[in-house]
């Protein structure tokens, strides 16, 4: 598939790719996440959200880590010209030589627990993007945790009281992370029922492109 657009799907991907990068380079450097944060003047909760692709930290602090572990030229390469078409009327432009095509394909690990997460990750963030625009959905989400409830025992019960709670608080990014709790939350969660079937759709299709193999041209 070739697309101009980032999707939601795709840009979480490159997020995730991004944070997993600047994570390897400051391991492979040797910095601990408590010195990097004080030497970029961050704290290190938002050193972990920036290592975990969390669109959440403004991009000045990721490019301030970007920065500081040496791939700045990649940043010099996205601020500046030296990737677009030439202007009209420069000699450049008027060259007969054909102009270079750029092609990159974005795809992501094809293993199935990835992918179902990433896919799990998407649809939890329309979700708690749809409560904050109507509180009102929370009660529903509620009555089926609590529907789930009555039911009786399941292993899944200790993380659906722990929903409660979430829904109650509004402790979205307890089940936004890429921790292992915050995966079994999802796998739990009441909070996907109440997306439209279109949203829901929306995001499975866009999975499925990624999957593929997405070309941005």
């Amino acid at each position: 598939m070739t697309t101009l657009e980032i999707n939601h799907i795709l840009e979480r991907q490159l997020l995730l790719q991004l944070g997993d990068r600047l994570k390897r380079l400051r391991k492979a450097q040797g910095i601990s996440t408590t010195e990097m944060a004080q030497r970029i003047g961050i704290t290190r909760n938002t050193l972990r959200a920036v290592e975990s692709g969390d669109p959440s930290p403004s991009i000045g602090t990721y490019l301030r880590l970007m920065s500081f572990l040496g791939i700045g030229g990649e940043l010099a390469l996205l601020a500046g010209d030296t990737m677009h078409p030439a202007p009209a009327g420069s000699a450049a432009a008027s060259s007969r030589r054909s102009a270079p095509m750029v092609r990159v394909q974005v795809s992501m690990d094809n293993t199935r627990h990835a992918i179902q997460d990433l896919q799990s990750l998407a649809l939890h963030e329309e979700a708690v993007q749809l409560v904050k625009a109507n509180p009102s959905l929370v009660q529903q989400a509620q009555e089926t945790v609590g529907k789930w409830l009555e039911k009786g025992n399941s292993r899944s019960t200790s993380l659906w009281i722990e929903w409660q709670k979430i829904l109650q608080t509004g402790a979205w990014r307890k089940t936004l992370g890429r921790t292992h709790h915050a995966q079994q939350l999802r796998q739990a969660s009441p909070l996907v029922t109440i997306l439209t079937e279109d949203a829901r759709q929306r995001v499975l299709q866009q999975t499925s492109d990624l999957k593929r193999g997405v070309v941005l041209s």
